[in-house]
This record gives C-alpha cells, sequence and structure tokens, in this order.
C-alpha cells in the first residue's frame, strides 16, 4: 500500500466515523482504491477491500465486523459521495417513494430489513436498498451512524434498540417534511 493510503489511527469510539471520512476522501482521489472497494460486498471478490480494512485493525476472520465495514466502502465508493450526510436508513427508505411511509412498496422494503436477524443477512438485505437510494436520487445517507449500527447488530440486546430506530426514522420522515412543508 502506498504511504498516503494509510489508514489513519482512530480510537474505538470514532472508528465508524472515521472510516466512513477516510473512505470517502480516498475515494474522490483514488480510482484504483474506488474500483477495489465497488466490490467490497461481493463474497468473490470481497478481498480486494482488505488492505484497506485491515488498516483500520478490522478483524478480517470475523464476519461480523468485516461485512459491515465492506458493505458500506462498497457503497461510498459507488455512490461517489463527497461527505457523510445525515439521513438515516429508515428515512431514506421512505423518502425514495412518492407516498413515503404509506408506500406499500417502501413498507415491504422496511419490513424486510426488519426481518433480518444476522450482521450477513442485513448486510444481503442493504445492497439492493442502497442501489435504490442511489437511484432514487436520495443522497445524505448517514454511512456512519449505519456502520455504527451494523457493528452492533449482532448483539441482540443491541438488535432491537436498532431496527427501532430505523422504523421511528422511517415513519418519522413523513412529519419531518410536513414540517419542512
Amino acid at each position: 500500500m502506498r504511504e498516503h493510503t494509510k489508514a489513519p489511527v482512530i480510537a474505538r469510539a470514532n472508528k465508524a466515523a472515521g472510516f466512513v471520512a477516510y473512505v470517502i476522501d480516498r475515494c474522490q482521489v483514488e480510482n484504483g482504491l474506488r474500483a477495489a472497494l465497488k466490490r467490497a460486498d461481493n463474497p468473490a471478490t470481497e478481498y480486494q477491500s482488505w488492505e484497506v480494512l485491515a488498516g483500520f485493525k478490522i478483524n478480517l476472520e470475523h464476519e461480523n465486523e468485516r461485512l459491515p465495514f465492506a458493505a458500506i466502502a462498497a457503497t461510498i465508493a459507488r455512490a461517489k459521495i463527497e461527505k457523510n450526510g445525515t439521513i438515516q436508513i429508515g428515512q431514506a427508505i421512505a423518502r425514495c417513494y412518492e407516498d413515503g411511509s404509506n408506500s406499500d412498496q417502501a413498507k415491504a422494503k422496511l419490513r424486510r430489513l426488519l426481518a433480518c436477524d444476522s450482521v450477513s443477512e442485513v448486510c444481503r438485505i442493504l445492497r439492493p436498498l442502497f442501489s435504490l437510494i442511489e437511484a432514487k436520487g436520495q443522497s445524505g445517507l448517514d454511512y456512519a451512524r449505519l456502520l455504527d449500527d451494523l457493528l452492533w447488530f449482532g448483539h441482540d440486546e443491541r438488535q432491537t434498540r436498532i431496527k427501532a430506530r430505523w422504523a421511528q426514522s422511517f415513519y418519522d420522515s413523513v412529519i419531518e417534511e410536513k414540517i419542512d412543508a
């Protein structure tokens, strides 16, 4: 790895935010890195991102840690974003549809996400959701918060709270839009 692409040392509490900022920054200037990270959420080509993940002291053998970082890195690389946003995943899903959280399609997408029981399953379900969000022009997703949620998703005592927060942001997105109008 070239010297300027080495991952910075980041405190554990800020690991998700630091990783997201690093990937956003590096993808803007390194097309080769961006190309490798785009393939990070595909099991057959995920290994191409391992150099970056290992630079952040991510245990590549631990799926519950590796998959969230790989999924978020791939999404950031594909979306070519310039900064981390503030929109929660539930809000983003609702905003993809004209009827927002009243849309049957949006509700089905949310229900499928909330039905996930494992980190690997939620990362797999998020991939097409990320494509939908990008296709509908819903930029501004809070990747750092989502990565943090994914890292805690494997802990049963936290999983219910995370799912509740995602659902709350889905239904509250309509309330926020009405207030802004």
